[in-house]
């Protein structure tokens, strides 16, 4: 994934750069807008999605960026009860409009990994089911 701050536009007085992680906040900021949405996810820790809720927004979001364009993957935990196709298309969909609208930039796609399923604490399996679901 590009590290490299992206040409958006040449004026007469100069260059205008977004960073890429400037287009991670506002995708993660857009992806935990849906609803069903628990926060984002940095991956797998000891066989465990990684909840980061709502202060490491760009953890859970990669991007690539061109010149014009842009590509996005954002990584979620789901709450649990909620339709993920309704989640991940809400996300898909936010995300595009919000990169779009904020930076001029064609996001040519956004790719939904769901990476847990969150339980309110009420919801949850007792730890004996938990200990012997299959991983």
């Amino acid at each position: 994934m590009s590290t490299i701050a992206a040409d958006y536009e040449k004026t007469e007085i100069g260059t205008i750069q977004i960073a890429p992680e400037v287009i991670e906040v506002i995708a993660g900021l857009a992806a935990i807008e849906v609803k069903g949405v628990a926060g984002m996810s940095g991956g797998f820790a000891g066989g465990i999605a990684e909840l980061l809720g709502r202060k490491n927004l760009s953890k859970g979001v990669k991007v690539e960026v061109g010149q014009r364009e842009a590509a996005v993957d954002v990584s979620i935990i789901v709450e649990y009860g909620h339709k993920i196709p309704e989640i991940a298309s809400g996300i898909q969909n936010n995300v595009k409009r919000s990169i779009e609208m904020m930076t001029g930039l064609n996001v040519v796609e956004v790719n939904v990994h769901i990476h847990d399923v969150h339980f309110k604490s009420a919801e949850r399996p007792d730890d004996e089911d938990t200990q012997n679901r299959v991983k």
